[in-house]
């Protein structure tokens, strides 16, 4: 599918609301990160990144309307929603109302298989299904760099779980209005070259992460010495990927990614105080990739902010790959990911 073709892949129902939807959609992999916001209410970040949406993990949510009900009932996984997960549903759940001029609440049931809060992308894949099923339940007519935009409002990654394949999200504008700069910012397909990419997941712990993401991010853009540097030098990043990704050059791109990655962390463990989501599973892991590179396989790392370590590589050696990996991941689940599709309505039948 072209470039053209994803970014308008995905709409709403265009005949008003339809009451109830459901959306599935896949997490992504950020291999030039997006680390730091300029706008939290608007979640608008610092510098553009560039992702691949994975084939595994995906999120299902279904947004059905409840007229006459006095409150939102928000339920993942089949437990009830509490505390700030609750919270940063409803808030978007406000958006979509205030933007549709649809003032039920809703019944909203989310079914993640990643697990959530472990620095693999839920709340990417959580929040783009929300926005395509709430978006559609609700009648919003919008094509999918404008559900991008809206996803972004709910998880800063969401807006790239749009697509599919390799994205990129855009900063946007730092000068006018609020309402410009919103506009700004959003997600849209790269195009490639020839690659045949995999991505394996190291999953070394599963856990919720002792400090948010969110949290994390503040204390890094607040106090890191070395955050502006990074983020100065990610830009340039992003320049020599797109070209890399154009040519199909796989050992470029994940060279970039790699360095990339490393400078983020190495920007939160100068935080005051610092900030470290590397474990030692997480070094022995990394050790095991370079090895690889080594022994001349093309295999490179990437870490979100969570301990588990993501191995870009060629499709045709990822099973040699996640051998390697998960000898080194004392234990951890290994996944084999290769480029995944962008978010979608289901129908009635699941399909």
């Amino acid at each position: 599918m072209g470039a053209e073709q994803q970014a308008t892949a995905v709409r709403t129902a265009p005949t008003g609301a339809t009451d109830t939807a459901t959306a599935v959609a896949h997490p992504n992999i950020a291999l030039i990160k997006y680390w730091g916001k300029r706008d939290e209410r608007l979640i608008l970040p610092r510098t553009d990144s560039l992702s691949m949406t994975l084939d595994i993990f995906p999120t299902t949510t279904r947004v059905h309307l409840a007229p006459g009900a006095d409150h939102d009932e928000v339920t993942l996984g089949g437990t009830p929603a509490e505390g700030e997960a609750r919270r940063r549903i409803v808030t978007f759940l406000d958006l979509v109302r205030e933007r549709s001029g649809v003032a039920d609440r809703a019944v909203v049931d989310t079914e993640n298989t990643v697990p959530t809060g472990a620095g693999l992308a839920s709340s990417a894949s959580g929040f783009a299904a929300l926005a395509v099923a709430a978006a559609a339940a609700y009648g919003l007519d919008l094509e999918a760099i404008a559900l991008s935009r809206l996803a972004r409002r709910g998880s800063g990654s969401a807006s790239r779980s749009l697509f599919g394949d390799f994205v990129v999200w855009h900063a946007g504008r730092e000068t006018g209005t609020d309402e410009e700069a919103d506009l700004s910012s959003y997600a849209e397909p790269v195009p490639t070259g020839p690659l045949d990419p995999a991505l394996v997941v190291a999953v070394v712990n599963a856990g919720p992460k002792d400090v948010s993401s969110r949290a994390a991010m503040r204390r890094t853009v607040d106090t890191s010495p070395l955050y502006e540097p990074w983020a100065l030098s990610s830009k340039g990043d992003l320049a020599e990927m797109r070209r890399a990704l154009g040519r199909g050059d796989l050992e470029a791109v994940g060279e970039i990614a790699e360095r990339n990655a490393l400078g983020m962390h190495a920007t939160m463990l100068a935080a005051r105080p610092a900030v470290r989501y590397m474990s030692p599973a997480s070094l022995t892991v990394l050790d095991s990739v370079l090895q690889l590179r080594r022994d001349g396989v093309a295999a490179y790392a990437t870490m979100d902010a969570g301990p588990n370590v993501k191995v870009l590589c060629r499709a045709a050696d990822a099973d040699r790959v996640a051998d390697t990996v998960r000898a080194a991941a004392q234990g951890g689940a290994v996944h084999i990911a290769r480029p995944g599709p962008g978010a979608r309505l289901l129908t009635e039948d699941g399909r």
